[in-house]
């Protein structure tokens, strides 16, 4: 695997633990927002 495939695996792990995260945030904090489904990754 060379740097640039780790970046892209960091990224991605990390957005997906973020997303979870500021989705619950939302829920809580009573914002509503679309869900939208998108074609790319979001990383």
């Amino acid at each position: 695997m060379n740097n640039l495939d780790a970046v892209f695996v960091d990224v991605a792990d990390f957005c997906q633990i973020f997303l979870l995260a500021w989705e619950r945030h939302l829920i809580y904090s009573g914002v509503t927002q679309r869900n939208k489904p998108c074609r790319l990754l979001v990383s």
